[in-house]
């Protein structure tokens, strides 16, 4: 049984494809809220040509901030060339936190997956070298998991005002501060509470 070549896409879908990211590149950078249809139709598009190409809005700011995406990816193996792995952990979040502004940037992908309860795989596998490193030199706790410590981690970037800055200059450092001291190999396992007596 032969199969049916699969057929490359068509010349107009792709055009729809670009002039659809580049749109919503725009958009999104003036309002980070911007609607899937109101992109579609700044791009001149249907809404169903919107939805072949991307089903939902998180698929959409994946394709518009691949770029930042593989750059943020890239820079783990890096991090850990220069630095020890708690260090390159925090200085990775740190750039990706950095990235977190209604001028776009990874978080922005990021944190609409993790808000959808997806997540982007080499965004995963990223922090899990990072994650991977720490424990192998026993300074990360042996029971984090990348994709928990990635929605743990999102805070850093939803602590902003509606302008785009910090609520608080220092809080997004005090944060990370908490989050890398809770991975911690040494770090002491908070007991249970006692349940309340009625």
């Amino acid at each position: 049984m032969t199969r049916t070549p699969r057929r490359a896409p068509r010349s107009d879908s792709l055009e729809n494809r670009a002039r659809i990211i580049e749109t919503a590149y725009a958009a999104v950078t003036s309002d980070p809220s911007a609607s899937l249809q109101a992109i579609a139709r700044a791009a001149g598009v249907g809404q169903g040509t919107m939805y072949r190409h991307f089903p939902d809005r998180e698929a959409l700011l994946l394709a518009v901030y691949r770029e930042d995406l593989e750059a943020l990816a890239a820079a783990a193996p890096l991090l850990l060339d220069e630095y020890g792995p708690l260090e390159a952990l925090r200085r990775w979040f740190e750039r990706l936190a950095a990235d977190g502004r209604p001028t776009g940037g990874a978080s922005q992908a990021v944190a609409a997956a993790t808000r959808a309860g997806r997540h982007h795989p080499p965004i995963v596998a990223a922090l899990d070298l990072l994650l991977s490193a720490g424990k192998e030199a026993r300074q990360v706790r042996a029971d984090a998991e990348a994709e928990e410590v990635l929605l743990l981690a999102s805070s850093l970037w939803r602590d902003r005002r509606g302008d785009g800055e910090p609520s608080c200059p220092d809080r997004g450092r005090r944060m990370l501060t908490v989050i890398i001291d809770g991975l911690r190999a040494d770090a002491r396992p908070a007991r249970p509470s006692r349940p309340a007596r009625p």
